[in-house]
């Protein structure tokens, strides 16, 4: 159903300003809800700090890195430094956000709050790197430099809909990527460090899922519009860093995150809890973006039962040549 509220116009003109003033009240009143269950934690407890020895340089006891020193598997190295990096751009992701949603207000207010809560999940993992010596810390500290002097641009800056929607899928993304690479690491302080980080990650989804859940309420059309547009176009934010499509093949062959989980484990979830492809009443763009999203996730369901073949297949030849 649309909702008309006089002051802001007819639907039919929905500005961002006034899809920002309109959600005001549910951002408040999920920013309240967030931080009654929110609960604060420190990163240094996650850190297994007497493993932590000196690395060469102004130091004469410097032990050298080198991968036996971690229990930490190969899979789960690769996608640790991806999800630090991502962490990393952290700066980015603020100015990002805090330029389409404001810096004040219960919008604001959830801007900061949201970026203190981040802040953490970089300093854990990068303490949790270098304490375990689970990855080469020279090329960590190359790789974070060439990230984030490219910066980073949102492919959905251009509206705050856009935005929400992307971030509605983008945080359930996350939580899966760190628990899957928490279970595939090697190391159980590894993996109970990123359990906490998805925790996180998880009740921001719920945030700005149910805010998407408003904007569908406000603004159907738009909000089905951007729905689409978001699925069809889907990056994950570390996209840009050095190695990434290398390493998305990895983690995808590793089971860290591939085509099957971005669609049983990230889409359908979401789309389910708001019953996105039950929506009626939508006018004829709104219609024409439901159907466009239903044949995509058909296609994407089509395309992962592919990659599930293939990928059973290869277990089933290291299977072989093992038993060989």
């Amino acid at each position: 159903m649309t909702i008309a509220t006089p002051h802001l116009g007819s639907p039919a003109v929905w500005t961002d300003a006034k899809l920002l003033y309109a959600l005001e009240e549910v951002v408040e009143t999920e920013l309240n809800r967030h931080l009654k269950v929110a609960k604060d934690w420190m990163p240094h407890e996650y850190v297994p700090w007497s493993d932590g020895r000196n690395f060469p340089g102004f130091f004469e006891d410097g032990e050298a890195w080198d991968k036996e020193q971690s229990k930490v598997t190969e899979i789960g190295r690769i996608a640790l430094v991806v999800n630090l990096l991502t962490e990393d751009n952290l700066p980015s992701y603020h100015h990002e956000i805090a330029s389409l949603f404001g810096r004040d207000g219960a919008w604001g207010t959830w801007v900061h709050r949201w970026t203190a809560e981040e802040g953490r999940h970089g300093i854990v993992m990068r303490d949790y790197l270098l304490a375990s010596r689970a990855v080469d810390p020279d090329k960590l500290e190359a790789f974070r430099m060439a990230h984030m002097s490219e910066g980073f641009e949102s492919d959905n800056r251009h509206s705050m809909l856009h935005s929400v929607a992307y971030v509605a899928f983008q945080e359930l993304a996350t939580r899966i990527s760190h628990r899957n690479t928490g279970h595939q690491s090697g190391d159980p302080v590894c993996d109970r460090m990123l359990s906490r980080i998805a925790t996180d990650e998880n009740l921001h989804m719920v945030f700005y899922r149910n805010l998407l859940k408003a904007a569908f309420e406000l603004a159907p059309d738009l909000t089905m519009q951007a729905v689409r547009d978001v699925i069809v176009n889907f990056r994950m934010p570390g996209h840009g860093m050095p190695g990434f499509e290398r390493f998305a093949a990895q983690m995808a062959i590793g089971e860290v995150y591939n085509l099957r989980i971005h669609h049983d484990d990230v889409l359908q979830p979401v789309l389910r809890h708001l019953k996105v492809m039950d929506i009626d009443g939508l006018g004829a763009e709104g219609r024409q973006a439901q159907e466009e999203l239903g044949l995509f996730l058909n296609g994407l369901d089509t395309e992962a039962r592919k990659f599930d073949e293939k990928l059973a297949a290869r277990k089933a030849r290291m299977t072989a040549r093992a038993g060989a």
